[in-house]
């Protein structure tokens, strides 16, 4: 065996060590440029990779170039030397890079005058598919063998391919889990938008106003209101209209914690701090750096924790439950309470310092008895969810049913409107939504004072009565189809409507006046 074809096979082991002395995939990539600038007197070799998803090549590891100059080596399939090679799938041998018009010298390393390079650019391949080249710069001299560094260099990009396409793998998931994490945060942001929030009441529009003003900010905002009115749905649009949106947002309702458990829940805990802390844990603090945290019932907290929470708001910093070591943290924070937080300052359960800290940028939200003029547009909302949901065709609600909903005081506020209308469309079998597929509480309850006292005869009145009103708008007034929408006899339907005080007249469509 000639000396020459053992070096050879020693070069081409020492290649085949390096690739397989790390789990690294880049520095294995590395590891080789180096054998071949030993080797083969290479000034300059890369590896580049094609990227489908963008359809762009851009060098991945490269031996005597500035981290720069391969940011700058980026190209597309069919560009230069290098997108050639990778489309076309065929080595190009350049004797001499100053006489070539196609070499587009990215990188911006072959400017130094009284230089002179030959350029060879080989595919590396997946069976058929081109994933991507290596290329190398020698110093240029007749006397060089280029057709033996072109054929020595197929052999590596062919040792080299597993590595790449590796590499090419990992760059497609890591561009495909970028690429879905900013459809998520674009999703989340569009989702909690200040639109999504349903409401065009006056009330309702100084909420919009107040959040349009705070959310660029990193002021403490405490959102105020009764249980069930939207206090977690102002928050959401707070955050995701932030410059904070696309950092963590999490979220603690301390009335759901027992007061011993709250603490380590806020502030993480380290290990053995108490029975049962088998392990570090990080808190919501922690967890919530560089973004924000939402404290639901922020009122229900103990004394001891309040004052812990102050310091965080004061001084931006805290210790573990069991532990000695400050961390810093950067958060901005958002509390709701449907408490009285005034009377809690007076009678001693509710810190005055804390409070004060807390009420920066107060929001109220009001009851949902303060905003009638958005029951309807809140019903209709969520009879249009529920349907969609459940997959029936309920298209609308029956005069008699917007009439209860308006006439009720809603306790529950938008939550307990949102379960009786989820209620209603479960028991509903047609496309209208009646008064009797309301809740018991809507349709006689005392406290809602909406149905009076009534008997048999009355009630099976109302329903005949409803039925016929909402028969004579269908058919626009007109006698025969609505009686046999309600398969009745036009005459028993002219009588029914007559007993009900029902003037068909009313639901006719109003003729325009003819000009003269």
């Amino acid at each position: 065996m000639a000396k020459q074809d053992i070096q050879e096979i020693t070069y081409f082991y020492e290649i085949v060590k390096a690739l397989n002395a790390t789990i690294d995939l880049k520095k294995s990539l590395y590891f080789v440029l180096e054998i071949m600038s030993e080797s083969m007197s290479m000034k300059r070799g890369t590896i580049s990779i094609l990227n489908p998803l963008r359809d762009e090549i851009r060098i991945e590891a490269a031996h005597g170039l500035t981290p720069h100059a391969m940011r700058r080596g980026r190209y597309k399939p069919g560009e230069g030397i290098t997108g050639r090679v990778i489309q076309k799938g065929q080595a190009i041998v350049v004797p001499k890079v100053s006489e070539e018009p196609l070499f587009l010298d990215r990188t911006a390393m072959r400017r130094k005058k009284g230089e002179e390079f030959s350029f060879i650019c080989v595919p590396i391949r997946k069976g058929k598919q081109v994933v991507g080249a290596l290329s190398a710069d020698f110093p240029y001299s007749p006397t060089t063998d280029l057709k033996a560094s072109e054929r020595r260099l197929s052999v590596i990009a062919t040792m080299l391919a597993q590595r790449v396409i590796n590499l090419e793998m990992i760059q497609m998931e890591q561009e495909s889990l970028r690429l879905e994490n900013l459809r998520l945060q674009e999703q989340l942001a569009s989702k909690h938008s200040i639109q999504n929030i349903v409401g065009n009441s006056n009330k309702m529009r100084e909420v919009y106003q107040m959040i349009s003003q705070v959310c660029r900010s990193n002021a403490t905002v405490l959102i105020r209101g009764e249980s069930g009115t939207g206090k977690e749905l102002v928050a959401n649009a707070i955050h995701y209209n932030s410059l904070r949106s696309r950092q963590p947002f999490v979220k603690l309702n301390c009335a759901a914690l027992p007061a011993n458990i709250i603490e380590s829940e806020l502030f993480g805990h380290e290990k053995g701090a108490f029975t049962g802390a088998i392990r570090q844990k990080q808190g919501k603090f922690e967890l919530a750096h560089k973004g924000t945290i939402f404290l639901d019932e922020i009122g229900s907290i103990g004394l001891d924790t309040q004052l812990n929470l102050l310091r965080v708001l004061q001084e931006r910093e805290f210790e573990r439950v069991g532990g000695n070591r400050t961390i810093k943290t950067d958060v901005r924070i958002i509390a709701a309470t449907s408490k009285n937080l005034e009377e809690g300052v007076e009678e001693g359960t509710f810190r005055g310092d804390l409070y004060y800290r807390l009420n920066v940028f107060p929001i109220y939200m009001p009851p949902l008895r303060e905003r009638k003029t958005d029951v309807l547009l809140l019903a209709n909302y969520f009879l249009e969810k529920y349907a969609k949901e459940n997959q029936k065709d309920i298209r609308r609600l029956s005069t008699p049913a917007i009439d209860m909903l308006m006439q009720y005081h809603w306790p529950g506020n938008v939550r307990e409107l949102e379960n009786c209308i989820e209620r209603a469309v479960l028991l509903c079998e047609g496309s209208v939504i009646h008064s009797y597929h309301l809740p018991p509480t809507l349709q006689t309850g005392e406290e809602s004072d909406t149905v009076p006292t009534q008997s048999l005869e009355e009630a099976v009145a109302k329903v005949e009565r409803e039925i016929i009103i909402d028969a004579l708008k269908n058919s626009r007034g007109n006698m025969a189809k609505a009686a046999e929408m309600v398969r009745v006899t036009e005459r028993k339907f002219a009588y029914k409507a007559r007993k009900y005080g029902v003037d068909y007249r009313q639901y006719r469509r109003q003729s325009l006046p003819r000009s003269p």
